[in-house]
């Protein structure tokens, strides 16, 4: 699979090296087109923050395993789900993520533009993201492992294509030239 990575921007707090702050953070956007520029990446994306499986399974798992994705010539790995900046901060604090970059998209612009957007509105979760991962190069979607179900208020969210694992997998079985 070739496609072009959708344009989108995402709003996120970045700490400011200025003890004289109260609150040393300040809003930078950042864009699809700066993530992946001229690198090779992992993106994968989550229903919701702090949630059961997200928080036990999906975002550690890629955690874990980061060091062997990356030794696969992944520049970064970023986790996506449609929650705010402030969410995402403290999802990553509570969890002791320190490798994974934490991306919030907030208004779910990008998954929208992905086509992923779906409804957890029986869950009174409103909409969010489907579980996915994909590799990204330059900018080009190379592999995009979305999960089997695909649906609006889907009775649940399965992780079985879309973790570090199949990623891992699928990056070895796909060596790059």
């Amino acid at each position: 699979m070739r496609a072009d990575l959708p344009p989108a921007s995402f709003q996120t707090r970045v700490r400011v090296d200025d003890p004289g702050l109260e609150n040393p953070f300040e809003w930078r956007s950042t864009t699809t087109q700066e993530l992946c520029a001229g690198r090779r990446i992992v993106i994968f994306a989550v229903p919701a923050a702090f949630s059961p499986t997200c928080s036990d399974e999906h975002l550690p798992g890629f955690e874990a395993l980061y060091d062997d994705i990356r030794a696969q010539g992944i520049d970064e790995i970023y986790c996506l789900a449609v929650n705010d900046a402030f969410v995402m901060f403290r999802w990553g604090k509570a969890l002791g993520i320190e490798k994974v970059q934490l991306i919030p998209d907030g208004n779910a612009d990008f998954t929208r533009k992905m086509g992923m957007l779906v409804e957890y509105t029986a869950d009174g979760m409103g909409l969010r993201s489907w579980r996915y991962a994909m590799v990204v190069t330059d900018g080009q979607i190379e592999c995009l492992l979305s999960e089997p179900g695909f649906d609006d208020n889907a009775p649940d969210a399965p992780m079985e294509a879309s973790d570090a694992g199949s990623v891992l997998f699928w990056l070895k079985e796909n060596p790059r030239h």
